[in-house]
């Protein structure tokens, strides 16, 4: 494997269950009446895997909220990963040359449907220090997975050295990650789940493994005082969708927020997801049945899954306008996320957030084909703002022009150019579903509650694709800065550090960010930039995003 696979595919890392020998002490736990028997990861940490934390969402709990678990009794292996949440399968697009390695390599080696998965899935991992008890009252990580909310699984990434690097700092803290449904299983969208309140079974599942953790979470040595939700992509949105839920009410379920490429979004309510959910009754067969829901929850699981596969996946031609994901449901979601920002219906909390400069890229390498100005307004009218007037459309192609040298990768001048469009789509993308609402969320939220912003600018040089979506992952899970930062963040509620250089926090006058890039032969530079590039475009951006939800 070259050294640009290897830096491509850096930033995610697979568990792996380290027995250290043979001879090694089992060590366990005991929940209610049930004793579960974990792992010795390493010499300094124990794992308790695959716990369920909910009722197996099967059979008539299909498409329904997630039921709390029931108390546990007799003795359960904890040893391995349950089995990832109904997957949709990942659809690549068709290049060629050395992008066409580059990109297969990516996703055949990370993003490939290697995980076995099941409906039964709501299950939890637990990574501790060897030495915490029940008196230890260690702070606690809670992370949720990438994935477009399409895919995805805790077994993709390894909080082991996390949790080694918080014991080195002498700040030993406990690393949860979860299962949670996802795709259609956990986004169906349309009017009759309104009706019967099922949106955004996803975010629930979150929430019921919240609520478990504020169980459970001290037999294992944490604090459920002390709990920051932390995600990535999907899972940093899905934390700032837990920060708006019931008004912004925490319900004491956690005290922070901590995300990766992932901001509240713009999207409306969850009848915009009617096509996809009508597409799914049709391929089941379900469309004449008088409760088309009822109906869905009787489909043999290989039919469903394969009526679900049918529908757009995030590499195809619309891209981030996704199919399933989060949508205002009445629920769980009162009104569109952005919306509520507005309104200051945001939990009162401390929170960091970041992005990876060229966030676009490698979502818009299904495009390629629209290559003149005519045919990128025509993809901005048809996919991103079907009910928009021509004068809107406009506004944006303006901001966004074709001129190569202001695209994604950014800093690259004329080069890197895959298309006389790819540019500029992967600009507009990128700022559209990620740096555009991160922005917004900042400001909205300026001299209210402590925040801190990021901006990852490493891996600029890997071809095409820039610093791409998930190339910060590498620097919190393999032990770079930013796990440092995360230690102190989800410890003090502030990153800052002897260990690391000092962050000033954000603000709308002062809107630093550490900025992290590649220096001279390799050397890792870290320093404070300023949250202003592409200020109009983006302003514009949002307001129409605002106006024109997905």
């Amino acid at each position: 494997m070259t050294l640009l696979t290897l830096g491509l595919i850096g930033g995610l890392v697979l568990h792996a269950n380290v027995v250290l020998s043979a001879t090694t002490p089992t060590p366990t736990i005991v929940l209610d009446d049930g004793t579960f028997s974990g792992v010795a990861t390493t010499i300094d940490t124990h794992s308790f895997l695959g716990i369920p934390f909910a009722e197996p969402p099967v059979g008539d709990l299909r498409f329904r909220l997630p039921t709390k678990v029931a108390p546990y009794g007799g003795t359960y292996d904890a040893t391995a990963m349950g089995p990832a949440c109904p997957q949709q399968t990942v659809v690549v697009p068709i290049l060629t040359g050395v992008v066409q390695k580059i990109v297969s390599d990516l996703w055949e080696e990370w993003y490939s449907q290697k995980y076995p998965s099941a409906e039964d899935c709501l299950t939890l991992n637990i990574i501790k220090p060897a030495n915490a008890t029940a008196d230890s009252k260690l702070p606690v990580a809670m992370w949720l997975f990438a994935g477009g909310f399409e895919f995805g699984t805790p077994a993709r990434y390894d909080g082991v050295p996390i949790v080694q690097r918080s014991i080195e700092m002498d700040q030993p803290i406990i690393y949860i990650s979860i299962n949670y449904r996802v795709s259609a299983f956990g986004f169906l969208g349309g009017k009759e789940v309104r009706e019967a309140g099922v949106g955004n079974l996803g975010l629930h599942d979150q929430r019921e493994a919240l609520r478990w953790t504020q169980k459970y979470i001290h037999l294992f040595g944490g604090d459920p005082s002390k709990v920051t939700i932390w995600g990535e992509s999907a899972g940093a949105i899905s934390v700032s969708l837990q920060m708006l839920a019931n008004g912004g009410d925490t319900e004491g379920l956690f005290r922070a927020g901590y995300m990766q490429s992932g901001s509240p979004v713009p999207v409306g309510p969850i009848e915009n997801g009617q096509k996809y959910y009508n597409d799914l009754v049709a391929g089941t067969g379900c469309a004449g049945a008088t409760d088309t829901l009822a109906c869905l929850r009787t489909v043999p699981y290989t039919k469903l899954k394969a009526a679900q596969d049918a529908s757009p996946f995030f590499l195809s031609y619309q891209s981030l306008v996704l199919a399933w994901l989060p949508r205002e449901d009445g629920v769980f979601l009162t009104d569109n996320p952005q919306r509520l920002v507005q309104q200051g219906k945001v939990a009162n909390v401390p929170f960091v957030t970041g992005d990876c400069d060229d966030e676009g890229t490698v979502f818009s390498l299904s495009t390629l084909n629209i290559t003149t100005d005519k045919e990128f307004s025509e993809y901005i009218a048809s996919v991103w703002a079907p009910t928009a007037s021509k004068a809107t459309v406009d506004a944006l192609t303006s901001v966004y022009p074709s001129d190569l040298s202001s695209g994604s990768p950014f800093g690259t001048g004329i080069l890197q150019a895959l298309s006389p469009q790819y540019k500029r789509i992967a600009s507009f993308q990128g700022d559209a579903v990620f740096h555009a609402p991160r922005r917004f969320f900042q400001h909205a939220l300026s001299g209210k509650q402590n925040q801190w912003a990021y901006l990852n600018k490493r891996f600029k040089a890997v071809p095409f694709l820039g610093s791409f979506h998930t190339s910060d992952v590498r620097n919190v899970f393999n032990k770079g800065e930013l796990t440092d930062y995360l230690i102190n963040f989800v410890t003090n509620l502030d990153p800052n550090g002897p260990t690391v250089p000092a962050w000033p926090q954000y603000s709308a006058e002062k809107p630093n960010l550490m900025t992290f890039s590649d220096g001279l032969f390799g050397k890792a530079v870290t320093e404070v930039t300023q949250d202003t590039f592409r200020g109009e475009a983006m302003g514009i951006l949002t307001n129409i995003s605002l106006e024109f939800p997905i």
